[in-house]
């Protein structure tokens, strides 16, 4: 067998140990179970003139991907229907990642080809009912259409309206609708306007591109690389220090910007040779992403975080975010 054979194999051996066991690592202190931690009200302290952008806030990438599989599945399952969101939400999290189908010009929540159990009104029924508990709080969300309509994706089904005219209509029709802000590419909110609220930070399709004059007015299609570093390809095991220096490098690039424009940090990465909790709480032999993420907080004295979206934040991690804010 060729050296690039044997590590091949290797890779792929360790990829699939993560397969089978996705918990392996759950009992790290970057990446234990998000429920260890509580922080229902951690926002209702800040001052009501705090721009969103200054503030650290903790976030999960595809924050209900939770079925199809160790290679879709992004976050701990605490049940169908968005609970999972609720248990989220209690921990501390206060940024959100939804990827939706369109179906019957209504939203379902989806991975690729899977369906994740819920739909776009659930999210909007746990999100309300803890913000209707917890009104000093806010909820940043990302919202973003899942389907290309290619093998790997999924088909968008029996709809009319385009994603940005379906939001509208929850916005309008859906009982929780009202605990929708579009700042509608205006200015940053501050924390008094978006308390007791969803924000709606980007709308975009599903190639990427963004619905302009949707969301927070300072991401458009030209600036998105300045802001956001969503570097998702992590090739095998092997990469996923690189990735964690991309993760790095926004931080300190972050901390060092104008406070009053907002930085968005994916720490998620995968693929078929790096499954997303391998990449988030490593591996036999290899460190994860979390792991880096909760040293480097806990040994520099950042100004502020940004937003950062995780894969499986343990609660370490996510206390060590909302920390940031002081």
């Amino acid at each position: 067998m060729s050296g690039r054979s044997a590590r091949a194999a290797a890779v792929l051996t360790m990829a699939l140990a993560v397969a089978v066991l996705p918990g392996t690592a759950a009992a790290a202190p970057y990446c234990q179970s998000i429920t260890e931690t509580s922080n229902p009200d951690w926002m209702a302290g800040l001052p009501d003139d705090s721009s969103l952008a200054q503030l650290s806030i903790p976030g999960t990438h595809q924050t209900l991907s939770l079925h199809g599989g160790s290679l879709t599945q992004t976050q701990e399952n605490h049940g169908d229907s968005a609970e999972t969101l609720g248990v989220q939400l209690q921990s501390g999290i206060r940024a959100i990642d939804i990827r939706v189908r369109r179906y019957d010009d209504r939203f379902t929540l989806h991975h690729g080809p899977f369906y994740q159990n819920a739909n776009f009104s659930d999210v909007l029924r746990e999100a309300g009912e803890f913000l209707a508990a917890h009104p000093g709080e806010a909820v940043l969300m990302r919202l973003k259409a899942e389907c290309t309509g290619e093998m790997t994706s999924c088909t968008d089904q029996n709809s009319q309206l385009d994603t940005a005219q379906i939001l509208d209509w929850y916005r309008d029709n859906d009982p929780n609708g009202g605990y929708l802000l579009d700042p509608a590419g205006g200015d940053m909110p501050t924390l008094g306007q978006a308390r007791g609220k969803i924000v709606l930070a980007t709308l975009q399709g599903a190639g990427g591109g963004l619905y302009e004059g949707r969301g927070l007015g300072q991401f458009n299609n030209d600036t998105w690389g300045e802001y956001v570093q969503d570097a998702y390809d992590v090739p095998t095991l092997f990469d996923i220090d690189d990735k964690w220096f991309k993760v790095r490098d926004h931080l300190d690039k972050t901390a060092a910007a104008d406070s009053g424009r907002m930085f968005l940090n994916f720490s998620s990465g995968s693929s078929p040779a790096a499954f997303p909790n391998a990449v988030a709480c490593g591996a036999s032999g290899f460190r994860g992403v979390n792991d880096y993420a909760l040293e480097h907080l806990n040994g520099n004295d950042l100004p502020r975080t940004g937003v950062i979206m995780m894969d499986f934040p343990g609660a370490d991690l996510v206390n060590a975010i909302i920390a940031a804010n002081r």
